[in-house]
């Protein structure tokens, strides 16, 4: 079910999803100061384009929880509040119909992920 998940998430929508954040984020690398949020645009991007069979978990890195929290706190005003807020009302619009519940599930996934991308990491699950 994951690989024609993902194959129909690709189709409608997914791979121009997946291509604007990665592209997002390779523009926001051009600056020293946007260089971390490049590689969490790059990260949701990473997410959003294969979301099926994959998760995200809290990584347990390098970087103390209070820098992960600062960095989380200033994504959430930045970008992180639009994002989820987009993929919140997609996740609702799919999951009017019963047939577009998994993707709309998958949006909703993808918010959680957008609201704070610091000190998570994205793993395949199975």
């Amino acid at each position: 079910m994951s690989l024609l998940g993902n194959i129909i998430w690709l189709i409608f929508g997914g791979f121009f999803a997946g291509m604007g954040y990665i592209i997002g984020g390779l523009l926001l690398m051009l600056t020293i100061i946007g260089i971390p949020f490049g590689f969490q645009l790059i990260k949701i991007g990473s997410l959003c384009l294969w979301p099926f069979g994959r998760t995200f978990q809290v990584d347990k890195g390098e970087l103390t929880g209070c820098l992960y929290s600062l960095l989380n706190i200033i994504w959430l005003f930045i970008a992180g509040l639009w994002i989820a807020l987009i993929h919140i009302i997609f996740g609702f619009l799919l999951s009017i119909t019963i047939i577009g519940i998994p993707w709309g599930m998958q949006h909703f996934k993808l918010a959680g992920f957008a609201l704070s991308p610091f000190g998570r990491r994205v793993d395949i699950v199975g």
